[in-house]
């Protein structure tokens, strides 16, 4: 694969980080940038060791990583989005505003960062049919989605106040509709 393949392909995987980091810092009171660099760094790490899994689990069994892992993304997708619109509507309900949180804990963006990096899995499976370097390209994979999950966080930052109490409401819808638009792609 030459560069400009590789950071076609980092573009594309770091689109469903992107959506996601978005989200996320809309749902944050003022953000700053150690919080966006912060959320990027996760998801970089793990969108970048993904496809190394996947290209040594295809070399292995490629056929059971293909058969399910698109069903995982979907699942940890779509029960992050409900927790999301069940607490904005618990809060609705209840006239509460949302808490206003500066920082996401690890856990809930580690796991927002596996279920948007399963793709990545995927690639690192078909990768392992080509002769390439999966070092140079992980690398390239995980910088690539460091750089659009901080700008996402960013860019959530202004978007936040312009959508107010409905933030974490279109965040959880759009976990779901990345998670369909995944299982879409693989029917």
């Amino acid at each position: 694969m030459n560069l400009y393949a590789t950071l076609a392909l980092s573009l594309a995987l770091s689109m469903d980080a992107f959506a996601v980091s978005v989200c996320k810092g809309a749902t944050l009171f003022n953000p700053s940038l150690r919080e966006a660099i912060r959320t990027g760094f996760i998801f970089g790490i793990i969108e970048a060791i993904t496809p190394i899994i996947g290209w040594g689990l295809g070399l292995l069994a490629s056929q059971y990583v293909i058969k399910w892992n698109h069903w995982i993304a979907f699942g940890l997708l779509f029960i992050l989005g409900i927790q999301m619109i069940y607490q904005s509507y618990h809060r609705a309900k209840n006239n509460n505003k949302p808490p206003l949180i500066h920082y996401h804990n690890s856990f809930t963006l580690i796991t927002t960062a596996i279920a948007t990096s399963l793709d990545a899995m995927a690639i690192g499976v078909s990768l392992a049919f080509l002769q390439i370097n999966i070092i140079h390209t992980a690398m390239t994979i995980g910088l690539m989605t460091m750089i659009m999950a901080t700008l996402g966080i960013l860019l959530g930052r202004y978007i936040g106040p312009l959508l107010g109490k409905t933030a974490e409401m279109i965040g959880g819808v759009t976990l779901i509709m990345i998670g369909f638009s995944i299982i879409y792609q693989h029917i």
